[in-house]
């Protein structure tokens, strides 16, 4: 069988050298991730269904250029003119090999393309492809995606979702992220909120629909002080989700918000979602509706009228379904909860909570620094009880550090109070971006600061000693170290918001 002339060019032969290379590595690592189970492995993926593959197509595309071209070499205007179109004669024996050859080589190159193609669809839906190709960048979110309630939920259900124009869209987004991280070109920390992402109703309702009725909860939160016993104290909340009765549906409660007979929608400062300057409620049945501005705050009409106005959905409360970091306070009273930090080490928090006020420029100097702070403390100040709790201080050291490491990333500047979780009000303004007492309308309407509408206190206290209401009774909030009543004044996150 020989091929034809026009096929002996230079351009054409290294055409052919590059495909057949790379067929042949797309081959031997095809082997070598079955023979050695690493089919998932994202890198190896990636060069099997993309990178080489990529340059096999390249390499295929060379050859049938470099025979036009030596054909229009070999012929004169004559013969084109005479012969503008290819002729194909299958009983010419050079035509019928031609024929053969391409015939064979196509049904081939179909064979791998879609088999690759498919491949390299699902490599690109996976979660190591999004959270670990560019390992710098999303390190913080895989990270944090590993630990939160939606763990087995793939990346592409809420960020892509069904449909082939998302997909379309994200894969665009995605070449302008990969060029930024190729060309070291992206913000640290990445800015947020994200204005382009699937609206909830297309995402999240696909679970979480709005009509599903969620119970009310209840909810115990420990804390630890930071005096020398470390000591507990407990609050139960009664989490108002839902209405008491469930055939109320959402006209009570706290996804009274989503009910889709209504529609809140609001403005913010910069269109950060975070400082909200005016809010309008629309009761989509009654045409009910009425305008809240807050009067503390300078925000002119034309700003007004230039900002973007957002309607309410999940995101505006769970603005960190799967990516939250805990703050220093939240993840040291976690750890030692389950026993991870001893409780016997006299003033621990205290101590930890001093260390990690501190900004450190990378993850390896925040660990020296927090083993060397706490080893050095019980040191000089506690050497017999040093000596004798060395296991009990390096546990606990241990587990400061992972608790460190899954929420704070300096080299990406991600800390929580960069990345603010807007559920509840401890630690970010969350519900008091609205529920603050100063949204008014003309007609003298407020949106309350009242927290009996989210949630009641059933219990508070330390263990043992606590105070206690029936369920269908609160009882008026207690803080843990006497305050007056300042916290009826200030809000919450004033103190909690952030060590930093």
């Amino acid at each position: 069988m020989k091929l034809p002339p026009s096929s002996r060019n230079w351009l054409s032969i290294i055409g052919s050298i590059i495909a057949g290379i790379n067929l042949a590595l797309i081959l031997v690592l095809f082997l070598i991730s079955t023979i050695f189970n690493e089919a998932d492995s994202t890198n190896l993926g990636l060069f099997i269904y993309i990178i080489l593959p990529g340059f096999m197509i390249l390499g295929l595309l060379l050859i049938p250029i470099g025979m036009i071209r030596e054909r229009g070499r070999q012929s004169t205007m004559a013969d084109r003119k005479s012969a503008p179109l290819p002729r194909i004669d299958l009983n010419d024996p050079r035509h019928k090999n031609a024929f053969i050859i391409f015939t064979i080589s196509t049904i081939i190159i179909l064979f791998l393309s879609t088999l690759g193609s498919f491949e390299a669809y699902h490599m690109t839906e996976s979660v190591e492809f999004c959270g670990t190709l560019c390992h710098e960048v999303m390190e913080p979110e895989h990270t944090a995606y590993q630990k939160s309630p939606h763990a087995n939920v793939t990346c592409v259900e809420c960020h892509v979702g069904s449909g082939a124009s998302w997909y379309v869209k994200s894969k665009i987004s995605g070449l302008h992220q990969v060029i930024a991280v190729i060309t070291n070109d992206f913000s640290r920390p990445i800015k947020t909120p994200l204005h382009d992402l699937r609206p909830a109703r297309e995402t999240c309702e696909k679970c979480h629909w709005p009509q599903k009725f969620y119970a009310r909860s209840l909810r115990t939160i420990k804390y630890f002080l930071t005096d020398s016993a470390n000591s507990e104290w407990d609050i139960m909340l009664q989490m108002k989700t839902g209405p008491e009765y469930s055939e109320l549906g959402l006209k009570e409660g706290i996804h009274w918000h989503i009910n889709p007979t209504i529609d809140v929608s609001y403005k913010s400062e910069a269109d950060q979602r975070e400082t909200i300057t005016y809010i309008k409620y629309i009761n989509r049945t009654t045409g009910e509706e009425h305008v809240y501005r807050n009067p503390n705050l300078s925000v002119t009409d034309s700003s007004l009228a230039v900002s973007e106005i957002r309607s309410m959905d999940c995101i505006d409360c769970h603005n960190r379904p799967s990516h939250a970091y805990s703050s220093p306070s939240s993840y040291f009273d976690n750890a030692m909860l389950i026993g991870d930090i001893s409780n016997k080490l006299p003033y621990i928090k205290q101590v930890t909570m001093g260390i990690l006020a501190e900004k450190f420029p990378n993850m390896d100097t925040a660990l020296i620094k927090i083993s060397e702070g706490i080893t050095n403390h019980y040191k000089t100040e506690m050497s017999e009880f040093y000596e004798t709790n060395k296991e009990l201080i390096n546990n606990s050291i241990s587990s400061i550090q992972k608790g460190f490491s899954q929420n704070t990333f300096p080299s990406m500047g991600v800390r929580n109070d960069v990345y603010p979780d807007h559920i509840g009000h401890q630690e970010s303004e969350g519900c008091f971006r609205c529920h603050n007492n100063q949204f008014v309308t003309e007609t003298g309407r407020v949106i309350s600061k009242d927290c009996n509408l989210c949630h009641s206190i059933i219990g508070q206290g330390k263990p043992g000693m606590m105070k206690l209401s029936t369920i269908r009774e609160s009882l008026e909030f207690e803080h843990p170290v006497d305050i007056g009543t300042d916290w009826k004044d200030m809000n919450c996150s004033d103190c909690h918001k952030s060590l930093y």
